[in-house]
């Protein structure tokens, strides 16, 4: 199971870390029917009840771990920033990292597959929805990416970290700016947006550092 502490540094939303297997599983279901009930309702009509029901488990179960709603979404959106950027990582194993072209290929190929697949992420994201600093209360959002990408990405490459930093950022706010308007046009993710996301991205990576 996924740590629920998705990247180093992020806050815990838990009240008690599972310790037991069962307990763990418990906390993953709840995780499950939040992201479920998410997609049927939006964030606003969720409830803990709803979500204690969908699981199956007691209310009082689910306040073991969390103290209400915003905590569990935190742990679910913390579980799919892990899980973004395993498969990241994963994914830069078989890729050449300092070839631009793949790198954001791969990185925007992941994204776009987890909004269309993954239940839960097209309504939340990575948080903004709730909470501006919903990963951290220390950095917002998008600075908490940023930080995630420039840990997998800086030890394949010679660029110093706090230039590959800003260009990182510069790059995920242009590319989550213009995801959202192709999501807004098209459900799946409007193709000529995301194809000139690439392109736009690509570019000034590459511009910027080379392409090896």
């Amino acid at each position: 199971m996924p740590d629920i502490q998705a990247a180093k540094g992020t806050d815990t939303p838990l009240r008690r870390q599972p310790v037991q297997q069962r307990s763990a599983k418990r906390v993953e279901q709840m995780l499950d029917a939040s992201a479920q009930l998410i997609d049927e309702l939006g964030y606003e009509a969720l409830t803990t009840t709803l979500i204690a029901k969908r699981a199956g488990v007691a209310v009082g179960s689910l306040y073991q771990f969390f103290p209400d709603k915003r905590a569990v979404v935190q742990a679910l959106t913390q579980r799919n920033l892990e899980r973004f950027i395993q498969q990241i990582t994963e994914r830069l194993d078989s890729i050449d990292a300092g070839h631009w072209w793949d790198v954001v290929d791969s990185i925007l190929d992941i994204y776009l597959r987890m909004h269309r697949e993954i239940p839960g992420f097209s309504k939340v994201h990575f948080g903004d929805v709730v909470d501006t600093q919903l990963l951290d209360e220390s950095r917002d959002n998008n600075t908490v990416i940023v930080d995630s990408l420039v840990g997998v990405l800086s030890p394949n490459l010679s660029t110093p970290v706090d230039d590959l930093k800003f260009a990182i950022t510069i790059a995920n706010e242009v590319a989550d700016a213009l995801l959202k308007l192709a999501f807004r046009r098209d459900p799946m993710g409007d193709e000529h947006i995301v194809a000139e996301t690439k392109f736009l991205v690509k570019g000034y990576l590459a511009r910027k550092f080379g392409e090896s």
